[in-house]
This record gives structure tokens, C-alpha cells and sequence, in this order.
């Protein structure tokens, strides 16, 4: 599918890792590996993946107001369980962080197959996870444990600022807003910024890499690091587009999700194909 704007992959690369180094003569299969290179990014490659996804979920509205309608269903069930439930939010949280890169791989599918020049399809983005099982099993795995991780931290951070154990949501809320509560609202969002950074560091290009080159959870997860830090700036410009993007599909009611979700998704698949240069 042609387009009339710079291509995704002709950036130039950050440093060539290909250095040469004395060392013991490589496997043949270490020397078939596929090599890739690190794009250097520019402020303006997040706002391109945007524009691009936009025409993707343009191309097959269909199946992105599927996704959209998914997403919007988890957002309610997590607001419902924190407003009359709260101490089983974690829980749902873990349910969404197994089903959520599922429904995100659909959407990067059907980004591919427009890319390829293909049909879409519900069916086929439905199913498109069933052959890299292992490698997303896997990579949820670690993305759980972050996420309990997460939560504990968050629980020790309550304890060291309320003595009377986990307050209820009313109270959470109050403690919030609650201008004389700066210093407990500073260290609870420190917290969480780094535990939501390692997980958007740990999976910014890693499902779309697996599902587009079949390859194994740990070398995805170090690519996509490497994607992040390799491209810092750019990288938390990317972060606090989607997070303000999120934000305001939460306005109101979370409506904005059946839109803004495939959006995202479809950006994704972007960000993943204009950050990481095949060279085989």
C-alpha cells in the first residue's frame, strides 16, 4: 500500500550494534538469525503513527468498533468493582492485563494486513494470537508480575501514610484531592510512574514484533527496551499521548474508548514499524 510520505523504515539507525569483536567462531543458527537496527525517532514519528492509525480504523470501522466496544467493557467493569468493590480491583486489573494484549494484537493484524495489501477481517484478527501462544503467554506473565509488583508497592505506600489500613474508595478519592495530602499523592504517583514505565517500556513495540516476526518473548521484550531508552525523549512523548488520549476517552462515561482503543491499537502497530528496521 503505497503512501506518499517517508517511509517508516528509511530513518537512519541509532549506533549499528554489528561492531566487530574477537570472539569464538558464531552457530549457523546465531548467524541465520534476522537482524534489526533501532530507528532514531523525532517528535514528529508519534504524530505520523497517529495519522496512520487513523486511517486504518478508518479502513475497517467495523472491526475497530468490535475492539472499541471490548475496551469500553472493561473500562466499566473496572469502575464499577473500584466504586462497590474496591478491594478486588487488583484482581480485575490482572484479568485485564491477561485479556488486554489479545484484543491489542487483533487490531495490529488488521493494521498488517492492510499494510500487506491484504482483506480484512474479524475472524482472522480474532485468531492471529493462536500461533504465538508460548511467546504471549510469556510476555503477559512478566507483564503480570509487574503489575503485582505494582500493586504491593502501591499497598506499602497506603500503609506508610494511613494508619488505619486501606481506606474505601471514598476515602482514596478524598486522600486524592486532599491539598494536605501533597506528599503521600507525590510518592503514590512517583511510584506508580516507574511501575508504568517499566511496562510500557517492556511492551511499546514487543506484542506487534511478536505477532510480525514470530519471535520469543524475551528478545521482543529487549527490543522494545531498547526502542524506549534508545529514543528517551521521544519515547515519553509517545507515553503522554496515549495517557492524555486515554484520559479523555474516560469523558464521559469512557465513551471515548470505542474510538480512541482501535485508535491506539492501530497506532501501535506504527510505532513498532517506523522504531525497528529489518535488515534481512
Amino acid at each position: 500500500m503505497a503512501e506518499h510520505e517517508p517511509s517508516e523504515t528509511q530513518r537512519p539507525p541509532i549506533a549499528s550494534a554489528h561492531v566487530p569483536v574477537p570472539t569464538a567462531p558464531s552457530s549457523p543458527a546465531a548467524e541465520s538469525a534476522p537482524r534489526r537496527d533501532i530507528v532514531t525517532l523525532s517528535f514528529a514519528d508519534p504524530l505520523r503513527w497517529l495519522a496512520r492509525g487513523w486511517r486504518d480504523m478508518q479502513s475497517a470501522m467495523g472491526i475497530a468498533l468490535f475492539y472499541g466496544f471490548c475496551f469500553w467493557g472493561m473500562a466499566l467493569s473496572l469502575s464499577a468493582v473500584f466504586l462497590h468493590l474496591p478491594l478486588y480491583t487488583m484482581s480485575l486489573v490482572s484479568g485485564c492485563l491477561l485479556v488486554g494484549p489479545f484484543l491489542a494484537m487483533g487490531l495490529y493484524e488488521v493494521s498488517r494486513q492492510r499494510e500487506q495489501g491484504r482483506a480484512t477481517d474479524l475472524a482472522s484478527s480474532l485468531t492471529c494470537w493462536d500461533r504465538h501462544l508460548g511467546s504471549m503467554a510469556l510476555l503477559v506473565l512478566v507483564l503480570l508480575l509487574l503489575e503485582l509488583l505494582w500493586g504491593r508497592a502501591s499497598l506499602v505506600v497506603f500503609a506508610v501514610f494511613f494508619n488505619t489500613g486501606m481506606p474505601s474508595t471514598a476515602g482514596v478519592l478524598q486522600a486524592v484531592f486532599n491539598p494536605d495530602n501533597w506528599a503521600f499523592v507525590a510518592v503514590y504517583a512517583a511510584v506508580g510512574g516507574v511501575f508504568a514505565g517499566l511496562v510500557f517500556a517492556t511492551s511499546v513495540v514487543s506484542i506487534p514484533m511478536i505477532l510480525d516476526r514470530d519471535t520469543d518473548a524475551i528478545s521482543a521484550s529487549i527490543t522494545s527496551l531498547q526502542v524506549f531508552f534508545g529514543n528517551l525523549a521521544v519515547m515519553l512523548f509517545w507515553g503522554a499521548l496515549i495517557t492524555g488520549l486515554v484520559v479523555l476517552a474516560f469523558i464521559p462515561w469512557g465513551l471515548g474508548l470505542l474510538i480512541i482503543g482501535p485508535w491506539l491499537g492501530h497506532a501501535t502497530w506504527h510505532a513498532y514499524r517506523g522504531s525497528v528496521r529489518w535488515l534481512d
